[in-house]
């Protein structure tokens, strides 16, 4: 396989940079429920998944949690190492099993020294902080069927598919709601034939519809990584 295959970050830099020179590059295997990185724990590697889903989860007081964001095939885990950091500030984790490139922290901070890779990293920053605050707007102002709805196209941005595997209790952290909230969304979006669910698995039926009905919660977050990035966030 060639090197970076999958992923829009890596893909952009020839054979020639750095990271793809090093060995440092390893294609590994991410099963559902995989933990690349634990709140408060120093970050050890960095992954840029190829296919699959990485849930970013906020923890709070009581073992409360809620996603914040979602990454897949258009950028990367090590947030804070780009930042600066060492350490995460929340759980990563894959939502939807995959596969993905994995990359040690010490040579990453290397590679980091040469303007490609740390422009590129920096700019898929500024648009995973663009869909975080799209994220807060809709968890703060928009109904649950919205969210399911704009969440569900996020997924299929990134998987390129229309059938996700989800479990409900997956669904349930995704949106911050309880388990039965998620089962009337569903039965909602399923009614309007938007979707077709089952236990475990949401086949998304109608794409227009589902952005009609995300009332313009979806699409800015969307809009600006092509804009930073140069290529539509679709995998």
């Amino acid at each position: 396989m060639i090197l970076g295959q999958g992923n829009l970050l890596l893909e952009k830099f020839d054979a020639s940079h750095p990271l793809r020179q090093s060995g440092a590059l390893e294609f590994v295997d991410l099963p559902q429920g995989t933990y690349v990185e634990r709140m408060g724990e120093p970050i050890e590697h960095v992954i840029f998944p190829s296919a699959g889903i990485l849930s970013v989860v906020a923890r709070g007081p009581g073992g409360q949690s809620v996603e914040a964001g979602l990454v897949g095939c258009e950028g990367m885990s090590g947030h804070m190492l780009v930042l600066g950091g060492d350490e995460s500030v929340h759980d990563m984790m894959m939502q939807i099993g995959g596969r993905g490139w994995r990359v040690a922290a010490a040579p990453f901070r290397e590679a980091l020294r040469e303007a490609p890779l740390r422009d590129r990293s920096l700019r898929y920053m500024q648009s995973m902080l663009i869909q975080l605050t799209h994220s807060a707007l809709a968890y703060g102002k928009a109904v649950i069927e919205v969210r399911l709805a704009r969440w569900l196209l996020m997924c299929q941005d990134r998987t390129g598919q229309d059938t996700l595997d989800l479990t409900h209790e997956f669904l349930a952290l995704m949106l911050g709601v309880r388990r039965s909230g998620v089962t009337v969304a569903l039965h909602k979006l399923e009614g309007d034939h938007l979707i077709w669910s089952q236990r475990g698995r949401v086949v998304i039926r109608d794409r227009a519809g589902l952005v009609a009905l995300a009332e313009g919660f979806y699409g800015a977050p969307e809009a600006h990584y092509e804009r930073l990035l140069g290529v539509p966030l679709r995998c």
